[in-house]
């Protein structure tokens, strides 16, 4: 019962701070005119979204680093080799993020980091990753627990890790396109990474882990209250690249990275939809999609916002509970 105790404690000290920091820094970005463009490809359905201020994913990056240092603090946390490497990549993923956003409200666009630009970056703190695992005495064995499959990739499981990172940092950053969607999503994703990991009795700190999601949980829940519709605030770069890369560092941490794949199957099917319509207009020259990814699709077929974005929750709740019952109970 007293791990239940600090994950309750975690999301509650959490989540008020976020609700308190998105009360003070959302009229700051306002005043200081942080606001997003919109797509001329959205006008129509989100006109009245354009001007809403962005890099709101600082309102639960900020609170969950001061949340972290609290608990640390009030020795509710023991800080662990495995907590500094999710601590890192996920403010390293934040400040990658926060310079796009940076470049795209400077110059009045939804041009920021180029591709190459962004990919340089996400591969460097995917390198500095694998060095710091590998030193902190992890091998480089892909060990599928549930199924009791171990399998040694030696310097292999560095491109994995650089895989996971980079793909998951993308599809949480193309999801990120409805108001609340990307937000809720990872909200769930967290909260079952957070039972999973206080499963992962192996890994070492594995109950601290569990600990940062509910951290984390409850610092986007708090977020959610600004961010659900209409949005007050979007989480932006700065937040999307963020959840992403945390989300697969914590996968790799506890040895769940095949689990990754259930609890962000909405975010795999975002991005799935991407990828064939660029392959089907490149080599086909048609669209499957009315536009991608399968969110903006579903809005041009007439759905409502909030009907999309409470159906993709619910797939995502479903997924997230098989992914527990996957993880840790079978």
């Amino acid at each position: 019962m007293l791990i239940l105790a600090k994950a309750t404690l975690a999301m509650m000290v959490a989540f008020i701070i976020s609700v308190v920091f998105g009360f003070i820094i959302i009229p700051l970005l306002k005043k200081m005119k942080v606001k997003q463009t919109v797509s001329v490809f959205l006008e129509r359905k989100h006109h009245d979204k354009d001007g809403t201020p962005t890099m709101g994913g600082l309102i639960f990056i900020i609170p969950t680093i001061i949340s972290t240092i609290i608990l640390i603090l009030m020795n509710k946390l023991e800080y662990t080799s495995n907590l500094f490497i999710i601590m890192f990549v996920f403010v390293a993923y934040a400040l990658l993020g926060f310079i796009d956003d940076y470049l795209i409200i400077k110059r009045h666009n939804n041009i920021g980091l180029t591709e190459k630009q962004k990919l340089f970056g996400q591969i460097l703190i995917a390198v500095v990753f694998f060095l710091i695992f590998m030193k902190s005495g992890r091998s480089t064995v892909l060990d599928i627990h549930t199924l009791g499959i171990r399998i040694d990739l030696g310097w292999g499981y560095g491109l994995l890790i650089l895989f996971l990172l980079v793909a998951s940092s993308n599809a949480v950053n193309i999801t990120d396109g409805l108001d609340g969607l990307a937000g809720g999503l990872s909200t769930i994703a967290f909260l079952a990474f957070g039972i999973i990991s206080f499963g992962s009795f192996w890994i070492a700190g594995s109950e601290d882990i569990g600990v940062f999601c509910f951290i984390l949980v409850g610092a986007l829940l708090g977020f959610l209250v600004y961010n659900t519709h209409p949005a007050k605030v979007f989480m932006g770069d700065t937040g999307s690249l963020s959840l992403g890369a945390t989300m697969a560092t914590i996968a790799i941490i506890t040895s769940h990275e095949l689990t990754l794949i259930v609890i962000a199957g909405v975010f795999i099917i975002e991005t799935l939809s991407c990828i064939i319509q660029m392959i089907a207009g490149r080599f086909f020259g048609k669209k499957v999609f009315l536009m991608a990814p399968l969110h903006h699709h579903l809005e041009k077929l007439g759905w409502a916002e909030t009907d999309i974005v409470k159906m993709f929750w619910v797939v995502g709740m479903i997924l997230g509970l098989a992914a527990v019952t996957f993880g840790v109970w079978l």
